[in-house]
């Protein structure tokens, strides 16, 4: 009897985590397919909450959520995003942990960070003052209503769209370590004419998001017939994956920006190598490895007399094997030797023990998180999985700048070995007589 109640409450609690939000409510489901129909092309103001179904203040928020969207029907659209599975989502719009919510207003390709309550009333009164600025803007021809935001909606640079031609495609596609994707389009295609600032949109995105690691490319079918032929290309638009050494295949995804990004950074998680570990030899390498990524994961490994090469290098594969886990979020990845940097390690509060420690740096915001558990595969996936959900204890960076770095030799990969000491030839001096009587 009691195996059989436990899990008929454990599917209970599964299917209440699955539907979170359902077609009787009136807060509205937000995918990649209909977000850009549903927002970025509306005039209305939107809040838009992007959560994870087994996230815990989401589900203390969803109560809430349904309350202000009813409140507010008519009045302000009240969105949701399921950003576990649509990441691509969360991504475009620097989600890094649940839930957050935006506020889209004038500009959609814009929204402000709503930083209020998380109770129904707070909610409305956001929402509310959201919407008086938005109608004092209009009001004073600073924003251009409905034009604007159809003019902006775009989002993207068509100068992101490689322009690909009979001459210029295999050197700059087949020949390439990036992964493309390749439309291919005519002038005359309706449906081409719909996605091109889907595309264009999409684009932009996925080159900022996989520094230009997967690209999009264009190619007129009708001005470019040989390399259309070469690839069976028979219809309008055709979309086609390229990576080097492999045979194209078919794009089988979605037509909005959305989809768009969602399979291209399906695309660059499966092609990215993993990050480099670097060892903080100088200020430029901590400085570029911080400044260039939204995390980076620095470690201080004992000194080296205490665990010799073979204990260091066991450390840094644990490391590395995170660093490939993770790869996807282009964090930064460091190291060093404790005593090494004493002023990084003072303003982590790790000073002088407890070795091997790690600590998370976000270098826009100063602030930085510690590895609380153990130095193992486990317990880093543990760290980094609540860092990634917005989760676990932060604190502001010693000062709240970046410490001074001192200039060091990189290891060289060898075994640690003790100073020295020099030998001093005593023969020469006169021992003090009571000191030679003394017994010991």
């Amino acid at each position: 009897m009691g195996p059989l109640l436990v899990g008929v409450l454990g599917c209970s609690l599964v299917l209440s985590v699955q539907a979170m939000y359902s077609s009787s409510d009136d807060v509205i489901e937000l995918t990649p397919s209909n977000f850009n129909r549903e927002v970025i092309q509306s005039d209305s103001l939107w809040l838009v909450e992007f959560y994870a179904p087994w996230c815990g203040h989401c589900q203390s928020l969803a109560p809430e959520w349904k309350k202000a969207a009813t409140a507010l029907k008519g009045v302000v659209k009240v969105g949701a995003v399921d950003a576990d599975q649509h990441k691509s989502l969360g991504g475009q719009y620097g989600v890094r942990g649940f839930p957050t919510i935006k506020i889209f207003g004038a500009n959609k390709n814009k929204p402000e960070e709503y930083q209020g309550g998380r109770s129904s009333q707070a909610i409305v009164d956001g929402a509310v003052n959201a919407l008086r600025s938005l109608v004092k803007e209009r009001l004073s021809g600073k924003s251009g209503g409905s034009s604007y935001n159809k003019q902006q909606s775009t989002g993207g640079n068509k100068k992101d769209v490689v322009e690909l031609t009979d001459d210029n495609f295999d050197a700059t596609v087949l020949n390439s370590d990036d992964v493309w994707l390749v439309e291919f389009f005519a002038p005359w295609c309706g449906h081409c004419k719909n996605l091109e600032p889907e595309w264009a949109a999409a684009a932009t995105a996925v080159k900022e998001q996989t520094k230009g690691k997967v690209r999009l490319g264009a190619v007129d079918a009708t001005v470019h017939q040989g390399v259309s032929s070469r690839y069976g290309v028979r219809g309008f638009p055709t979309i086609k994956i390229f990576r080097k050494g492999e045979e194209p295949e078919d794009y089988q995804g979605g037509r909005s920006r959305g989809e768009i990004i969602e399979k291209a950074l399906d695309l660059f998680s499966d092609n990215a190598p993993a990050p480099e570990l670097l060892e903080i030899l100088n200020e430029g390498v901590l400085k570029k490895t911080c400044d260039d990524s939204q995390l980076c994961i620095i470690a201080v490994l004992p000194h080296i007399l205490d665990t010799g090469a073979a204990g260091r290098n066991g450390y840094l594969e644990v490391m590395m094997t995170m660093a490939e886990k993770y790869k996807k979020k282009l964090w930064g990845w460091l190291w060093t030797e404790a005593g090494a940097q004493m002023e990084l390690e003072g303003s982590l509060g790790i000073g002088g023990f407890g070795y091997p420690a790690m600590a998370a740096i976000n270098a826009r915001k100063m602030k930085f998180a510690l590895l609380r558990g153990s130095f193992s595969e486990t317990g880093i996936h543990e760290f980094l999985r609540e860092l990634s959900v917005g989760r676990g204890s932060t604190a502001t960076l010693g000062g709240g700048v970046m410490p001074k770095i001192n200039n060091v030799e990189a290891w060289d990969g060898k075994d640690g070995q003790l100073p020295v000491e020099e030998d001093y030839d005593l023969s020469d001096v006169d021992l003090d007589e009571d000191f030679e009587k003394d017994e010991f």
